[in-house]
């Protein structure tokens, strides 16, 4: 599904063989990958390659992802859906350590989730974070997220088992927050 999002900052589109430098640069960084479950650590080049070649602009909104890029400064991060345990949709995202603080994951969060809400009729999405990650809740909450849960969920980069904040997000909730 070929889409390109624009915000008052950002520019969210799909990911290109051409990110494979910055993804792996960013993600290389235990500070960022730490806080993801699928992100190996070291993270290579030939990871973020190897990543680049499952992409493809034919995939659902339930397996669509977004680079997120500052203009004028490139590649910052990505924000983008996998299916979870369950069959449910998932969002996950993650910015390069330079970017952080600044709003940005909010911005792009909020834009990934009016598009993906527009083209789909889920009625929820789901997410989370590990226990550790006020930054990432604190991003959820604002988008309207609501804890379900408690779990544990390994951790690829820390090889090891985390506590996990289990989140999700309804249609109706982001509907209400719209208006």
């Amino acid at each position: 599904m070929k889409a390109t999002l624009n915000t008052e900052r950002l520019i969210l589109r799909l990911p290109e063989v051409g990110d494979a430098e910055r993804i792996a640069f960013y993600l290389n960084n235990l500070a960022v990958s730490g806080n993801l479950a699928r992100v190996p650590h070291p993270y290579f080049l030939g990871d973020a390659k190897a990543w680049l070649r499952t992409r493809r602009d034919d995939l659902p909104p339930e397996e669509t992802n977004f680079t997120i890029e500052v203009p004028g400064q490139g590649l910052a991060g990505a924000v983008g859906y996998h299916i979870g345990l369950g069959g449910q949709p998932v969002i996950g995202y993650w910015l390069g350590q330079p970017f952080w603080g600044r709003g940005y994951m909010t911005e792009a969060a909020r834009a990934a989730l009016d598009w993906y809400f527009a083209v789909t009729d889920a009625d929820r999405i789901l997410s989370g974070v590990f226990e550790f990650n006020i930054a990432s809740l604190n991003v959820q909450k604002k988008l309207g997220f609501t804890e379900i849960g408690r779990s544990s969920m390994h951790c690829l980069a820390r090889n090891a088992e985390v506590r996990h904040i289990d989140t999700e997000l309804t249609r109706k909730a982001w509907i209400g927050q719209q208006r």
